[in-house]
C-alpha cells in the first residue's frame, strides 16, 4: 500500500500498519515546515515515522507532480490510504489502487465535512463525534462509509483531548476496514447529502473571541482552539478558561454571565496563568 498523511493524527496509522506487518510501499507527506522560535525545518510526524522505518518518502508541493505520480504508479498498490494528508487527491490517484483508495475521517460523516472536524465539532459544543473509514471520490469527504465508531466529547474536553482520543480509533477502524476490504465483506454505506455540515479550515477571524456571544459559545471556542492555535482576544492568546468562578480574569459575556480567564498568553512571551499575568501587565 502507498500511505498518504501528514501530522500526528496520521502518524498513528501509519504505526499501526507497520506494527501489524502492512505493506507500505511509500508514504506521500507534505513538505518540510519552518516551526519554533528559530523557524528551522521540521518534518510532519509521518515523515519522522516512515524515515524511521526505512519507508521511502516523497514530499511533493503538488500532486500534479508526473514524477511522483509514476513512481506511486509503478508500485501497483492495492491500496492508497489517506489520513489527514493536506492535498486533494486527483483523479488519477483515485483510479490507481486495485482494492481501494480509502480514507480515515475524524467525524461521523456526513457531519463535519472538511479540514477541522475535531476542531470544529469541539466548539460547537458537540457531545458525541467519531471517525470512520470511507471510499474516496472526488468530491471531498462525499465517499461512501465503510466503517464508522462514535467516541464521546467531555463537557471540558479540549481539542487536544478529543484528538488524542481519535487517533488511536481512527487507526482501529483502519486495520478492520483493510482487512474488510481484502476480503471482500466491506460494506458500502452511501452518505446523505442532505445530512451534511462542514468543517472548513480554522481562519484568524474564527479564533478572535466576540464577547457579545454567550459565555458557553466563548468557552467552547477556547477549548475547541487548545492547545492549537488557540482562542484569542485583543491580540492576547486563550490557552484556558473556565465557566465557574476561579482564580482568573472575569470577562462578561454577551448573555449576562461571565467566563473566567484562566491561562493566557502575551506576544513574544510565555503561557502564563491569569494572576501572574496581571502583576505584569495591569489588565487585559
Amino acid at each position: 500500500m502507498v500511505f498518504m498523511g501528514t501530522p500526528e493524527f496520521a502518524a498513528e496509522s501509519l504505526e499501526m500498519l507497520i506494527n501489524t506487518g502492512g505493506d507500505v510501499a511509500a508514504v506521500l507527506t507534505r513538505p518540510d515546515k519552518p516551526q519554533g522560535r528559530g523557524m528551522r525545518l521540521a518534518p510532519p510526524p509521518v515523515k519522522v515515522i516512515a524515515e524511521a522505518n526505512g519507508i521511502p518518502v516523497y514530499q511533493p508541493e503538488t500532486l500534479r507532480d508526473d514524477a511522483v505520480y509514476e513512481a506511486v504508479a509503478a508500485m501497483r498498490p492495492e491500496f492508497i490510504v489517506v489520513v489527514a494528508y493536506g492535498l486533494f487527491l486527483p483523479k488519477r490517484y483515485l483510479e490507481l489502487p486495485e482494492i481501494a483508495c480509502v480514507n480515515v475521517h475524524g467525524s461521523l460523516l456526513p457531519k463535519y465535512r472538511g479540514a477541522a472536524p475535531i476542531q470544529r465539532a469541539v466548539m460547537n459544543g458537540e457531545t458525541a463525534t467519531g471517525v470512520c473509514t470511507q471510499h474516496m471520490v472526488k468530491e471531498m469527504d462525499a465517499g461512501d462509509v465503510i466503517l464508522s465508531r462514535a467516541a464521546p466529547i467531555g463537557a471540558a474536553d479540549t481539542f487536544g483531548d478529543v484528538h488524542d482520543r481519535l487517533k488511536g480509533l481512527g487507526a482501529e477502524v483502519l486495520r478492520e476496514t483493510l482487512a474488510l476490504l481484502r476480503n471482500g465483506t466491506a460494506p458500502r454505506i452511501p452518505q446523505d447529502a442532505a445530512e451534511a455540515t462542514f468543517a472548513p479550515l480554522i481562519t484568524k477571524a474564527d479564533r478572535e473571541i466576540d464577547l457579545t456571544r454567550p459565555a458557553r459559545e466563548i468557552y467552547n471556542l477556547v477549548r475547541g482552539l487548545q492547545p492549537f492555535p488557540c482562542a484569542t482576544l485583543n491580540g492576547l492568546k486563550i490557552h484556558a478558561a473556565s465557566l465557574t468562578e476561579c482564580e482568573g480574569v472575569r470577562v462578561a459575556c454577551g448573555d449576562g454571565e461571565s467566563i473566567f480567564i484562566t491561562e493566557l498568553q502575551a506576544p513574544g512571551k510565555r503561557r502564563m496563568g491569569a494572576a501572574e499575568f496581571l502583576r505584569g501587565s495591569g489588565g487585559l
